[in-house]
């Protein structure tokens, strides 16, 4: 009976499914060279930049939607820079004792959520992926990026420039980059094929260049130029 019982657990175990690849990370670290701005070249700040995976011969599986705040305080959308997934949706609260109106009108997904009061919030579901980019019809100052991203294995790096996308599966996948600071060209330049295997990938640095990038002039949702803002309509839409 001993004997029967050995030979049967021997053909169970036999016949088990082999164990499946796990899924690790993706890291490593960006830097931003040739920069104009005064929080990179004093203080090394390499935050914003978006990097986000998608695999070569195959479509992306569906991310869980997300909900998050991209707050209106001080006359600036904070944070600056916000990465989500497809379908996820935006809420803008108005912490500003002043009215603002969020919208955009060109690239990514155009919305515009209209004009509204202090204490109060609207938001955006974005059902197109692609680089959202945000104003405020009244403050011609303030200005946001959403990177909508169809596929779950992306990161936003903060101020050190380090990322990490985890729990990302062992294959082929297309490497994209996002600054708002760098060229079109010079992104594609460094956006490459990369294989994870099994045991995680660590990517050498990312050294994003600045040079040529000319700050444009944005109109307002009307596609026409903001009124000067001078003396007390500094803080215009202000509550009195």
């Amino acid at each position: 009976m001993i004997w029967r019982w050995l030979i049967c657990f021997s053909v169970g175990f036999g016949m088990a499914p082999p164990p499946q690849p796990q899924a690790t990370g993706v890291h490593g670290e960006v830097e931003l060279t040739n920069s104009r701005d005064p929080a990179v070249r004093r203080n090394k700040d390499y935050s914003g930049v978006v990097l986000w995976l998608e695999p070569v011969d195959h479509a992306a599986p569906p991310a869980a939607p997300r909900r998050v705040d991209v707050l209106q305080k001080d006359r600036h959308f904070q944070p600056h820079v916000t990465a989500v997934p497809l379908g996820s949706t935006v809420d803008f609260p108005n912490l500003d004792p002043i009215y603002h109106n969020a919208f955009s009108n060109f690239e990514g997904e155009q919305f515009d959520l209209g004009l509204y009061k202090p204490g109060t919030t609207r938001g955006w579901s974005f059902r197109h992926p692609g680089i959202v980019r945000v104003f405020c019809n009244i403050h011609p100052t303030m200005s946001a990026i959403i990177a909508v991203l169809p596929t779950p294995w992306f990161a936003l790096t903060p101020s050190n420039g380090k990322y990490n996308i985890p729990d990302v599966p062992p294959g082929d996948y297309q490497l994209h980059i996002f600054h708002e600071r760098a060229l079109p060209d010079n992104l594609r330049f460094l956006e490459h094929r990369i294989t994870v295997p099994s045991g995680g990938l660590a990517l050498p640095l990312i050294s994003i260049s600045e040079t040529g990038f000319l700050p444009a002039v944005h109109l307002n949702k009307y596609g026409k130029p903001y009124p000067p803002v001078t003396g007390d309509s500094a803080y215009p839409g202000a509550i009195k």
